[in-house]
């Protein structure tokens, strides 16, 4: 059986970083696979939905929390393989052929650590890893769509909580205005941050050189 792991929210200052499996044929994939990127947040939606619901694919998901992200004992090339093999754990089987979207700028080395890391959660799996491998497998396509919903719907849960937050991501006004009025507002950084992104220890230096300026 193939599978495809890929995952979405490596980049962002808010939110977890979520990696997918989807397992099965990829002539059994409904229409419209694509890298998620491509596809209109509703129509996402719909194929996660599908996938989800078909007997003959299995979905597994993984999520990398900020206080993980965070930790200065590890990286997130690491931490991309973790969420990768956790996500794979879930559905993969002895045999199975794995081709994931590399995260990492040597695709072999990545793929080498994917292998090994299901290898010690007991699953003997071919894995491929390679660059962009969303654009050219449908089963990593797939994995990408589940991934991104996944991620998407967290995003939605921090606006529940917190009010409107944008999408995560730095470059996002929304997001920096938020985290900005945070830290006036309390001090600190909400728990939803990754407090050792630039963007996060650039707002922290800032407000306690203010609060400097202001004793």
């Amino acid at each position: 059986m193939h599978i495809g792991v890929d995952e979405a929210g490596k980049g962002p200052v808010l939110g977890p970083m979520v990696a997918a499996a989807v397992r099965g044929e990829p002539d059994a994939l409904p229409d419209g696979i694509a890298d998620s990127k491509r596809l209109a947040p509703e129509r996402r939606e719909e194929l996660a939905a599908t996938l989800r619901e078909r007997d003959d694919i299995e979905v597994g998901v993984a999520f990398v929390e900020p206080e993980t992200i965070d930790d200065p004992e590890t990286d997130m090339n690491r931490l991309t393989v973790r969420a990768q093999v956790d996500a794979a754990a879930d559905v993969a089987v002895d045999d199975d052929e794995l081709v994931c979207d590399a995260g990492d700028v040597s695709e072999s080395r990545f793929g080498r650590r994917v292998r090994e890391g299901l290898a010690e959660a007991g699953v003997s799996v071919e894995v491929r890893a390679q660059h962009r491998a969303d654009d050219e497998h449908a089963i990593v396509g797939a994995a990408s769509i589940v991934a991104k919903v996944e991620r998407d719907r967290r995003v939605e849960a921090l606006a529940a909580a917190y009010g409107e937050v944008g999408s995560g991501y730095p470059s996002d006004g929304t997001t920096r205005e938020f985290l900005r009025e945070y830290v006036r507002e309390h001090g600190i950084l909400p728990d939803c941050a990754r407090k050792s992104w630039s963007t996060c220890a650039d707002l922290m230096a800032a407000h306690e050189q203010s609060s400097l300026g202001d004793f």
